[in-house]
């Protein structure tokens, strides 16, 4: 079984970490397989929505796109997406964000065209292998928002390898009981209509 440590939380009030937690389960005859992050290393990108897109004075395939980022400014980027269009909300990395190792958003000129930023694909995220185009937010995402902090990124991923024994673990709630059990915590049941 697969589970979120910040979605345990809601469950179970516990003060430890992911890898206290691990632990603490192995010690209780759940084995854990692994302790990972959700999502890939990334820093600098927020909630950008696209304001404008025309195309680009001198390439067919790319967009002159006007992008809010919550500063105030709307900022010019050049975009190959094909799904860009006014209104869409995006993961927008800001000049100075980092995607991964070495990989850093600078000022760009695009066929004769400057860039102050990149609107981002799930892919250039590490978020999934999907690189068709943009990745869609959601029009209620607030524009300006931290990306990790609106998808609540910043969580491990736990996965147990469960014995045929242990049925009572193959959902949240059984496992939340357990770990109340282990953790000397507290059980808050969450109320689900």
């Amino acid at each position: 079984m697969r589970f979120s440590y910040q979605w345990l939380k809601q469950w179970v009030d516990i003060d430890i970490d992911a890898i206290e937690l691990a632990h603490k389960l192995t010690a209780a005859g759940l084995e854990v397989d692994t302790v990972e992050p959700v999502a890939a290393p990334f820093s600098g990108v927020c909630v950008g929505e696209i304001i404008s897109c025309e195309p680009h004075p001198d390439a067919d395939k790319l967009k002159l796109c006007r992008v809010d980022a919550g500063s105030g400014d709307h900022l010019q980027v050049v975009c190959g997406a094909p799904n860009a269009a006014p209104g869409l909300k995006v993961p927008f990395a800001q000049v100075g964000a980092e995607l991964g190792e070495g990989f850093k958003i600078k000022k760009a000129k695009l066929r004769g065209v400057e860039s102050f930023g990149m609107a981002c694909s799930a892919k250039e995220l590490g978020l999934s292998d999907d690189h068709s185009g943009l990745m869609e937010l959601p029009a209620d995402a607030p524009v300006g928002q931290d990306f990790r902090e609106y998808l609540q990124l910043d969580d491990q991923a736990i996965d147990l390898e469960l014995t045929p024994n242990r049925g009572d673990c193959l959902g949240i709630r059984g496992l939340a009981r357990d770990v109340t059990a282990s953790c000397h915590a507290e059980f808050t049941p969450l109320d689900i209509e």
